[in-house]
């Protein structure tokens, strides 16, 4: 069976792929799109290295059912890395009922591989706000 989802060709794939894949509520989709030795930075701060507590992170925020949006305000290009920065929100009710309201400004950084594809190599979703201590 062939993977349905396209790893992205150009930096401005990157996002529209993260938000099919978030949505698809599959996690090993939104691995691929992340580098092995990509890193995660967690909201409290703390750099994230392993893949098992990364795709930990995306679980607990698929987990709610709810769509994430995105909109990409800038992507900034040199060779084969880039910057992208997006503002992004999954907001709703959550399978308790309860009101889910995430989201920030992020600046991540993705890198084309020797395969010719763009992958994360620093999701950073809270970009410059300010965390607690971690």
């Amino acid at each position: 069976m062939s993977d349905p989802f396209r790893l992205p060709t150009k930096p401005e794939g990157v996002i529209p792929s993260l938000i099919e894949r978030f949505n698809s509520g599959k996690v090993e989709a939104m691995m691929d799109l992340y580098a092995p030795e990509a890193v995660f930075i967690a909201k409290d701060g703390r750099t994230i290295t392993d893949r098992t507590e990364i795709a930990a992170q995306f679980q607990r925020d698929i987990s709610l059912g709810l769509p994430l949006k995105a909109n990409v305000r800038h992507v900034f290009v040199s060779g084969d890395t880039a910057q992208i920065v997006v503002d992004w929100s999954i907001d709703g009710k959550g399978p308790d009922g309860e009101d889910v309201h995430l989201g920030g400004s992020a600046s991540d950084i993705v890198r084309r591989g020797a395969d010719g594809f763009w992958r994360y190599i620093i999701d950073n979703n809270q970009g410059t706000a300010v965390r607690q201590p971690a």
